[in-house]
């Protein structure tokens, strides 16, 4: 299936009445929007959000000092190290997106906790500090600060999703993401030879509520669509947003989480920065009240999963996920 110019496929929605003042009409006009968005393709991007380019300019100046390092001193960080935190560098090979080596290495990272948080204290997988390279020491306060910036813009696009359907602005800040899942990729994708079969990042939905990407200029971004695989190329001064699927349970399908991948034909590194608000790890994620069928149309979703037979906290269904991803540190970093 051959790609097209996403760019007049998928929405550009502002969402800067969702991120300071504004009046009711307004975040309602941009609810209805995301509304529309979520319930044709699942993605959009995001213009209007208040992150600031220099930002963005720095971290990824800073990633590419990392990865142009010798693949020793990355090394440094690896994964193994992270422990149950799950965070710290991977090579390219090393992540099984779709059953198969993803062409691309990264670096994970989540909401910096001391030791003595008292989820740290108590194992719970996915939480601790973050393993940031000696080698590129601007890169840690970068990151952090991302993060505080991309949680502040997760929440109000949450706020736009809940006014969508119908909820109190606050009902995911108040209660979900009350005490969120962050999550945080920086990925490099090499290049991919024009006539290979490998991709950058296999065909996969997300895991939680919304996945707000920064991406460079190379392009590779595909998702799926009732025609074929279309793309989603960098449009200068916005990010895009998905839709994970806990939303999708959530809403019982009437949001669904839409499958992407990446294929990087450029011909040179790709950068992109992933970056997930999902629930909180011990929250159960029943759908909404009237919603439990409310957007089953009959048709199966990608992957033949049925989301709504799932029973467990947002926590169990995260780490059966990424236990397939990294079968190798499985292992002692979760177990």
């Amino acid at each position: 299936m051959s790609g097209i110019d996403g760019s007049a496929a998928l929405p550009v929605i502002d969402v800067s009445p969702l991120t300071g003042p504004a009046s009711p009409s307004a975040r309602a006009g941009v609810a209805g929007q995301i509304q529309a968005a979520c319930r044709d393709r699942g993605f959009f991007y995001l213009a209007g959000h208040g992150v600031p380019a220099g930002l963005l300019d720095q971290l990824a100046a800073a990633s590419a000092e990392f990865f142009a390092l010798p693949l020793a001193d990355k090394l440094e960080i690896a994964m193994e190290h992270g422990g149950r935190a799950w965070r710290g560098f991977f090579p390219v090979g090393a992540e099984l997106t779709s059953g198969r080596p993803d062409l691309k290495e990264g670096l994970y990272f989540g909401a910096e906790l001391p030791a003595d948080d008292p989820r740290v204290r108590a194992g719970i997988p996915l939480h601790g500090a973050n393993l940031f390279p000696q080698q590129v020491p601007r890169l840690g306060p970068l990151v952090l600060a991302y993060l505080d910036a991309l949680t502040h813009l997760g929440q109000a696009v949450l706020a736009g999703v809940a006014l969508s359907l119908g909820l109190d602005a606050g009902y995911f800040a108040a209660g979900y993401t009350a005490d969120p899942t962050i999550l945080f990729r920086i990925f490099h994708y090499p290049p991919s030879p024009p006539q290979a079969q490998d991709w950058g990042v296999g065909e996969h939905t997300d895991y939680g509520l919304v996945t707000l990407l920064a991406q460079d200029d190379s392009g590779g971004l595909q998702i799926a669509a009732p025609d074929g695989w279309i793309d989603a190329p960098p449009i200068p001064g916005t990010l895009i947003c998905n839709i994970g699927d806990m939303l999708d349970r959530l809403t019982g399908g009437w949001y669904r989480s839409t499958p992407h991948r990446v294929r990087n034909l450029s011909g040179h590194g790709r950068l992109s920065f992933p970056f997930f608000l999902d629930p909180a790890f011990t929250a159960e994620v029943p759908p909404l009240p009237g919603r439990a069928a409310a957007g089953d149309d009959g048709r199966p979703r990608w992957d033949g999963q049925d989301l709504r037979a799932f029973t467990g906290t947002y926590g169990d269904y995260l780490l059966g996920k990424v236990s397939k991803v990294f079968p190798q540190l499985r292992s002692g970093a979760l177990d």
